[in-house]
């Protein structure tokens, strides 16, 4: 069984990250939405998670939000993010748990395994949890990167969300390549 989750969906900026976790034996206890623990807690699990379990990662980039929309590209990254881990480990999952309403099972090409959306199953679901807590932490560690290229925006403390400072450094820099130019505040910023 594969948990999977994403981050970045809501941000103006930067790419948005899935990643698949299978628990082994002797993964972190108390595991929870990565929304839900403090950044320096989600940093140790993140390691532990990774340090213990099986898990993959999954990227769609800003071209792909672009040009596919960011659902699209949600269902690509998490298609990527388990097809990575299969590839670590050379096994397919009986079935993995999709956090949220809807799995990418015919909703991407890419996707070829059985699948089973749960509703608040970053919450509920150890192994969805460690997905999410994998996947924010890999996201705010690109977007850290990123933040160095970029430092008007604000990255570090942002993520690449549509804060007031964030807003502000678009209306006076204007976007840069990393914004999502299909996000309503990114193609205004680009008008003014």
């Amino acid at each position: 069984m594969i948990g999977v989750d994403e981050a970045g969906r809501g941000p103006l900026a930067g790419p948005v990250v899935a990643a698949a976790v299978a628990l082994c034996g002797e993964y972190p206890k108390n595991l929870d939405d990565s929304k839900r623990i403090s950044a320096k807690r989600r940093a140790l699990l993140d390691e532990a998670i990774r340090a213990t379990c099986l898990w993959g990662v999954g990227i769609a980039d800003v071209g792909e939000i672009d040009r596919i929309n960011i659902f699209s590209a949600t269902m690509l990254a998490m298609s990527r993010a388990v097809a990575d881990l299969c590839g670590r480990t050379g096994r397919v999952p009986e079935i993995v748990l999709v956090d949220g309403n809807m799995t990418p099972a015919g909703r991407c090409d890419g996707w070829r395994w059985p699948a089973r959306a749960i509703v608040g199953g970053d919450a509920s679901e150890p192994a969805i949890s460690a997905a999410s807590i994998v996947a924010k932490e890999w996201r705010d560690r690109l977007m850290l990167d990123a933040s160095q290229r970029f430092p008007q925006y604000g990255w570090h403390r942002n993520m690449g969300y549509g804060t007031r400072e964030h807003m502000e450094a678009l209306r006076n820099h204007g976007p840069c390549p990393l914004h999502r130019r299909s996000f309503a505040p990114v193609a205004q910023a680009l008008l003014i």
